[in-house]
């Protein structure tokens, strides 16, 4: 973070604008990206077919650009930490999201997320919908390969 103080609902303004961290990397395989397939019923050969894949322009399984957006959350929280005056967050929704470059996964990649907070909206009794800028980067790969803006609605802890 660009700033001493901690990074709270209640001043969340103060941060608009700012960095507010990178999560540690995430490590994602092919059995990860089959699982993927399967649950979201997208198997398609260019994700989940290596041997088809190899063949095809990208020379192997490609990670779903899904998969990177179910990541969100997680990098989130892995690289902001809650605000701590928080109790709990739902999930509001996307702005733009952006795949921007293809990602093969080959023996595995390694993903993370650069994370800013682009608002946060005052709605009423202490809750807030923060905006976060999603980054995400893969090792060994130049450029970001996603862009998300990713929506959380959060409610304070009432025990603050």
């Amino acid at each position: 973070m660009t700033t001493s103080q901690s990074f709270l609902l209640a001043n969340a303004d103060a941060f608009i604008g700012t960095s507010l961290g990178v999560s540690q990397w995430v490590s994602i395989d092919q059995l990860q990206v089959n699982i993927f397939g399967e649950v979201s019923r997208w198997r398609k050969p260019g994700h989940c077919d290596p041997e088809s894949a190899s063949k095809g322009p990208y020379g192997g399984t490609l990670i779903h650009g899904f998969h990177m957006v179910s990541l969100l959350s997680h990098f989130f929280e892995d690289a902001v930490s809650r605000p701590e005056d928080a109790s709990h967050s739902l999930n509001y929704g996307l702005d733009k999201v952006r795949v921007l470059q293809p990602v093969v996964i080959g023996d595995g990649v390694r993903l993370r997320s650069h994370v800013s907070l682009l608002a946060a909206t005052d709605k009423g009794e202490g809750r807030r919908l923060l905006k976060t800028c999603h980054e995400i980067e893969v090792e060994g790969l130049d450029g970001h390969v996603m862009y998300a803006e990713y929506l959380a609605y959060w409610f304070p802890d009432s025990k603050q």
